[in-house]
């Protein structure tokens, strides 16, 4: 059985939300901002894919939030991240190497520093920057009226 938004609706694990060309063009400049920063080589390999995952969290907030959907607290990082398969029509494999990145983060955050190697935070960044720009044409084409604030 497939699984849909209407599925996660319905299941009450995200909302209906209206966005706005402001809120899209905020989620972008966090974005962009976080996709500067990571390049920073001195933060090390940590932080870096840290920051690199936050960058492509928020562009995927970015396109659900354009689909017309937020996603409840609950699990939130997790389901912005599938949710891409949605709204984007992310490959499968680009969506189970962004969690694999999320659960490395994790630990990393909260858990056990050191984990993170170079080669990891390098491929979250081309990751996230591939991502971002993806949901920037993404929303340009789909949803042009939110496109205003990019």
């Amino acid at each position: 059985m497939k699984v849909s938004l209407e599925d996660w609706l319905r299941d009450n694990l995200i909302q209906p939300h209206r966005t706005s060309s402001r809120e899209i063009g905020n989620l972008m400049k966090i974005c962009n901002r976080d996709l500067e920063k990571c390049r920073i080589i001195e933060l090390g390999p940590d932080w870096r894919l840290s920051i690199a995952h936050n960058a492509a969290l928020q562009a995927a907030t970015a396109a659900f939030a354009a689909a017309g959907y937020r996603a409840r607290k609950e699990g939130q990082h997790y389901l912005v991240l599938q949710s891409l398969a949605f709204t984007l029509k992310t490959d499968p494999k680009v969506i189970k190497q962004l969690d694999k990145f999320r659960r490395k983060r994790n630990i990393s955050d909260y858990d056990q520093p050191g984990l993170v190697t170079e080669q990891e935070a390098e491929e979250m960044i081309t990751l996230a920057q591939q991502i971002r720009d993806n949901v920037e044409e993404w929303i340009r084409t789909n949803h042009p009226g939110l496109a205003r604030d990019l």
